[in-house]
């Protein structure tokens, strides 16, 4: 069993070890469909608008071997669809089947949810406070938009 650590901690382990928090609501609530975490970040990604496989790849951060492999099992799931692009016929672009949507929107709400809950323990303030000092790594390192921003109060008024 871990040790508790008392006080406070650095910037550093505050953040690897919130990841842990964050991985494990995103885990659990992808688990509970039918998903593996990575089928999730999938979905969430394509909620937005079909994608090509080389942006998805630059997006999730996937070798194109592991990105193939990945739109597989998820299309024999039936969750996604392969289309022609109509800029380029030699390349295809991945899309929500109507069944993924469903999935993918279920999934994302119960997401934003149980990550919500992590900060259940802060104040108003202080909720703002981290989402801007968050938001402003996320955008100084610029990470892709694999998230979208839930609309106001959706994670509040769930469960």
């Amino acid at each position: 069993m871990a040790k508790h650590v008392e006080g406070p901690i650095g910037i550093v382990p505050a953040l690897v070890r919130s990841t842990f928090l964050v991985n494990g609501a995103y885990a659990d609530a992808a688990r509970e469909r039918g998903l593996t975490p990575q089928q999730g970040q999938l979905l969430c990604v394509l909620m937005q608008q079909p994608f090509g496989m080389g942006e998805l790849s630059a997006m999730l951060g996937l070798a194109k071997s592991s990105l193939t492999g990945l739109v597989d099992r998820t299309e024999r799931n039936g969750l996604v669809r392969r289309e022609s692009d109509a800029r380029d016929t030699r390349a295809v672009r991945v899309a929500l089947t109507d069944g993924g949507a469903v999935l993918a929107e279920e999934f994302y709400m119960d997401a934003c949810r149980r990550i919500d809950d992590l900060a259940a323990g802060l104040g108003a303030a202080e909720r703002e406070t981290l989402a801007a000092l968050l938001g402003r790594v996320v955008t100084d390192n610029e990470a892709p938009v694999v998230f979208r921003e839930p609309a106001e109060g959706v994670a509040a008024s769930e469960g």
